[in-house]
């Protein structure tokens, strides 16, 4: 039994070294800048599988439909079959609508809406490990760690907040950079509220001791 604790315990404490030095390695971000409330949404939303969107077809309330994306990208509506919607925005969409309508009926008038956000795969954030709603997130423009934090509960008692990984695609390279959540939430460092993209993946491992 105490040959077992002992093989326990070194192996505790190797795990913790290496965790140690790979978090020395992984370079820090830079804090996210300040974004005044006026500068806009950024790009056009672009339409994801799992998105609930409203469609209006003028004057023809049995086209008018509020329908969910697919898993596939697609969705169906009277007299339109397998729309191919995921990765476009709504104008597109309902340009795309009017077009196969005008073959049926004389000058159609469509409005698409998207009434509930998922978007598409690599517009997503996702969050894993000791956080308190764990989850995908559809990306917005000007995300910050703050932003994100908020969207899942921010984290569990057994988190390693100031130990968290961001994994982020760059120029076709993974890359990995620290996060300092802790700091952030708990501490009010401002300078560890750093920028969000699409994409990114943020690891937030448990606290060993």
């Amino acid at each position: 039994m105490q040959q077992m604790m002992k093989i326990i315990g070194m192996s505790l404490i190797v795990l913790a070294l290496s965790g140690c030095s790979y978090f020395k390695r992984a370079p820090l971000l830079p804090s996210a800048p300040f974004v005044k409330v006026d500068e806009g949404p950024g790009p056009e939303y672009r339409v994801g599988p799992l998105d609930r969107l409203d469609i209006y077809v003028w004057q023809q309330p049995e086209l008018s439909k509020e329908i969910i994306v697919r898993p596939d990208g697609r969705f169906s509506m009277p007299l339109v079959p397998d729309i191919p919607a995921a990765g476009k925005t709504s104008t597109e969409i309902a340009v795309y609508i009017e077009e196969k309508l005008s073959e049926i009926l004389q000058t159609p008038i469509v409005s698409v809406m998207v009434a509930d956000f998922t978007g598409p795969f690599a517009q997503q954030v996702r969050v894993v490990g000791e956080a308190s709603e764990p989850k995908a997130i559809a990306y917005r423009a000007n995300m910050t760690l703050l932003d994100l934090m908020i969207e899942v509960g921010g984290l569990t008692e057994f988190a390693a907040g100031d130990r968290a990984t961001l994994v982020r695609y760059e120029n076709g390279e993974m890359k990995e950079y620290r996060i300092k959540i802790s700091s952030l939430l708990k501490d009010g460092d401002v300078d560890a509220n750093v920028v969000i993209l699409p994409g990114d993946v943020l690891i937030i491992p448990e606290s060993i001791f």
